[in-house]
């Protein structure tokens, strides 16, 4: 009868600990499929870099970039109120204290906030948010080990002397047009 009670505590504490708070990696989930959503992994081959004309700080900056994930939400007659309540959804997601928001910028119809996962030297995730009221919003996550404020400085210098896939970024066009 013991091991039956044990077995019982157990599975409630692991139960428990799965939580049910919300995430942007289970918003991500649960809204890929959505028809108002773009989802898009975009990863670093992306970049196109020529690594033997970068320098060692571009290349640790690299190292440290393993993927990125977006979802944009474009929306459209139809879907305006579903946009108020998936906007509201983000905004309650990084008001967690595990987002820590690095800036913030804001005008009546748009804004715009960068945050980010870990501590200041070993970031884990950037999460970039922008939204504007009559196209739409765009969530990014940046997702790596180590990362720091610096890497993504780099990353910007990488960025310029890269030759970008468009390719990949295809599925976007679709949210910008308008």
């Amino acid at each position: 009868m013991k091991s039956i009670y044990r077995i019982a505590v157990f599975l409630g504490l692991l139960l428990a600990s799965c939580g049910s708070e919300p995430s942007l990696q289970k918003y991500f989930v649960e809204n890929t499929e959505n028809k108002n959503f773009i989802a898009l992994d975009v990863s670093p081959s992306i970049l196109n870099v020529d690594k033997t004309k970068i320098t060692v700080e571009q290349g640790e900056a690299l190292k440290s970039f393993d993927k990125m994930n977006i979802l944009a939400f474009k929306i459209n007659d139809k879907n305006k109120a579903q946009f108020e309540t998936e906007r509201a959804k983000v905004g309650t997601i990084l008001k967690d204290v595990k987002y820590q928001q690095l800036m913030k910028f804001s005008s009546g119809k748009e804004g715009a906030s960068v945050s980010y996962v870990g501590s200041d030297e070993h970031i884990s995730e950037f999460v970039l948010y922008a939204n504007k009221k009559d196209v739409g919003f765009a969530v990014v996550r940046i997702l790596g080990k180590d990362m720091n404020p610096m890497n993504i400085m780099t990353m910007i210098s990488v960025l310029k002397s890269s030759n970008i896939d468009m390719e990949q970024l295809k599925p976007l066009q679709e949210l910008l047009k308008k």
